[in-house]
C-alpha cells in the first residue's frame, strides 16, 4: 500500500479575492469614460451604455446557454437598442412599449424552432430581456431631465460605488460573520454595515451638493440603494453558482464580466430613478 502524498497547497486567494490594481484601474477608466460622456453630450452617455448593456446581453445569453437555454441574438440584440433608446427619446411609455415588442419578437423569433425546450428557451429569453436592457433603462431614464439630468446620473452612480467600496474595505478589515455563506462567501454583515454608511453618505452629499435637496432625501436615496445593490450582488451570484461559472466572462481584469459589475447597478437605477423623481 503506497503512502499517498501531500499535493502542494494552491495559493490561497486575498481576502478580497480581486486583482485590486486592475480592478482600481479599470474602474477609475470607465468612471472617466461615464463623467466624459455625460457633460459632453448627454447622446453619447446613452450610446456608451448601450454598447456595455449589448456586451452584457450577450455574457448572459452564453452563460445561459451552458443551463441549456438557446436564446437568439438577433431579437434580443435589437430589441436591447430599441428599448435604451425608446428610454432616451420617449420616456418611461416609450420604455414599456419597447419592452413588450422585445418580449413578443424573442417568443415569435423561437417558434419555427419547434415545441422541444420552447418553453425554457422562451422564458430564459423574456428573464434576460427584463434583467438586464429593462433595468439599464431606468438608468437611461435618469439622463433625460434637462436640468440636472447628468448629476443624477452621477447620484446613482455614487451611491452604487460607495455601496461597493463601503462594504469591500469593512468586509476585509472587520467580515468574520458571513451574510449569505451558500450564495455569496466573501459577504459579510460587517461588510453590509459599511456598505450602509458609506451608501447613505454618498447619498446625502449627491442629492445636497449635485441635485441641491434635502439631505433627509439623500439619506432615504442611499438607504434603498444599499439594498437593491446588495439584492443585485447576490442575485447575480446565485445565477452564477446555479449554472456553474466563476465569472460572467474576464473581459474586465480585476472584476470579471460586464455583468459582475453591472448587477448591483442594474438593481438599484429604477430605485434611484423613481426616489429622485419623487424626492427631488
Amino acid at each position: 500500500m503506497g503512502v499517498e502524498s501531500t499535493p502542494a497547497p494552491s495559493p490561497s486567494p486575498s481576502r478580497a479575492g480581486r486583482n485590486l490594481p486592475a480592478a482600481i484601474a479599470v474602474g477609475v477608466g470607465l468612471g472617466a469614460l461615464i463623467i466624459g460622456s455625460l457633460f459632453w453630450q448627454k447622446v453619447l452617455f446613452t450610446v456608451l451604455v448601450l454598447a456595455t448593456v449589448l456586451v452584457a446581453v450577450d455574457e448572459m445569453i452564453k452563460a445561459l446557454r451552458t443551463g441549456g437555454a438557446v436564446i437568439p441574438r438577433i431579437p434580443m440584440f435589437a430589441g436591447t437598442t430599441a428599448m435604451l433608446m425608446a428610454a432616451y427619446f420617449g420616456g418611461p411609455m416609450a420604455l414599456l412599449v419597447a419592452l413588450a415588442i422585445t418580449v413578443l419578437a424573442t417568443i415569435f423569433w423561437r417558434m419555427p424552432g419547434g415545441s422541444v425546450g420552447f418553453v425554457r428557451d422562451a422564458s430564459a429569453g423574456v428573464f434576460l430581456i427584463g434583467y438586464v436592457p429593462l433595468l439599464a433603462g431606468f438608468a437611461i431614464l435618469l439622463v433625460q431631465p434637462e436640468v440636472d439630468g447628468p448629476q443624477r446620473v452621477v447620484t446613482f452612480f455614487l451611491v452604487v460605488v460607495a455601496s461597493d467600496v463601503g462594504g469591500y474595505a469593512a468586509g476585509v478589515l472587520f467580515g468574520k460573520h458571513p451574510m449569505a455563506p451558500t450564495i455569496s462567501p466573501k459577504k459579510s454583515w460587517e461588510g453590509f454595515a459599511g456598505s450602509t454608511l458609506a451608501c447613505i453618505g454618498a447619498g446625502i452629499g449627491s442629492v445636497v451638493w449635485l441635485l441641491d435637496g434635502n439631505w433627509w432625501a439623500g439619506a432615504i436615496v442611499g438607504a434603498v440603494a444599499v439594498v437593491t445593490a446588495t439584492v443585485g450582488d447576490l442575485g447575480e451570484s446565485m445565477i452564477k453558482r446555479d449554472l456553474g461559472i466563476k465569472d460572467m466572462s474576464n473581459l474586465l481584469p480585476g472584476h470579471g464580466g460586464v455583468m459582475d459589475r453591472l448587477d448591483s447597478l442594474l438593481a438599484t437605477a429604477p430605485a434611484v430613478w423613481l426616489l429622485l423623481h419623487v424626492l427631488v
